[in-house]
């Protein structure tokens, strides 16, 4: 591990950009060489993003926003992973935006990875309502008065509605997306009436849905939802996501969407 910091760092000071700083680490992600910057303090992504960029199904030249981009897992590995012409992660945490940056630098993606720092609810600022053809989001799956919170900052924000809520995130999304434009969430199966509800309510109408399950014979633990601007009423459930077999490994699906052989 030490080695491969000592390497990062010069890899960092080659490109040109500021050396990691206190309690920052560089995770390989194993695909197509990619690297994401991280705090070791802070919160670090998770199987729902990796999910999610799987889930979406991103066309080729699409103009894609990334609501609560986080630490840009999900814009840098659909950048990666996909043929879209434009992607733009909105990241209201000023520290965690500027990571986010870098590691779009450190990736080489600034030709086609934006990140901005502001509220969703601001988006208005930098582009036009419909600009978007897809939207991803990974949100806050907290109610601002529910659960435990979090005394961490950093990790507040990204767990709690705080800063804007559900509502917020299906609405600008209905606002942002051109007619018959895509809406990806992962969510907590416990929001699923909330995020049904405020997505045809917002006439992003719900066409797929797939559980996400750790194990086959326990209860789903993520839900994946794609929507539809516009779109007719049908609702699709797609057959049931396990991550682990029963002996803890990951199942054959697990291993194709990490692009990884089973051992």
């Amino acid at each position: 591990m030490a080695d491969f910091m000592i390497k990062s760092n010069i890899l960092f000071l080659k490109r040109g950009i500021m050396e990691l700083r206190e309690n920052e680490v560089i995770d390989d992600l194993e695909f197509e060489g990619l690297k994401l910057i991280q705090n070791k303090k802070w919160f670090k992504y998770g199987i729902d993003s990796v999910l999610l960029s799987d889930f979406a199904k991103i066309k080729k030249n699409m103009r894609v926003l990334d609501i609560g981009a986080g630490t840009g897992i999900i814009s840098i590995l659909l950048a990666k992973k996909t043929e879209c012409k434009e992607i733009v992660g909105i990241e209201v945490q000023k520290d965690v935006a500027d990571m986010a940056q870098r590691s779009v630098k450190l990736n080489c993606l600034e030709d086609k990875v934006k990140i901005i720092n502001d509220n969703i609810l601001n988006i208005e600022k930098y582009f036009s309502k419909e600009y978007f053809d897809g939207i991803v989001t990974n949100p806050p799956y907290q109610k601002n008065n529910s659960g435990l919170k979090n005394e961490n900052e950093k990790q507040l924000v990204s767990r709690h509605e705080v800063l804007c809520s559900l509502e917020d995130i299906i609405e600008k999304s209905f606002q942002m997306l051109r007619d018959n434009g895509v809406f990806y969430m992962v969510h907590r199966p416990e929001r699923l009436v909330d995020i049904l509800y405020l997505m045809r309510t917002h006439k992003l109408e719900p066409k797929e849905i797939r559980f996400v399950h750790s194990k086959a014979k326990e209860k789903p633990v993520l839900v994946l939802i794609k929507g539809v601007k516009y779109s007719g009423k049908f609702l699709k459930v797609l057959e049931p996501l396990i991550v682990y077999e029963e002996n803890g490994e990951y199942t054959d699906e697990i291993y194709a969407i990490y692009h990884k052989e089973k051992k």
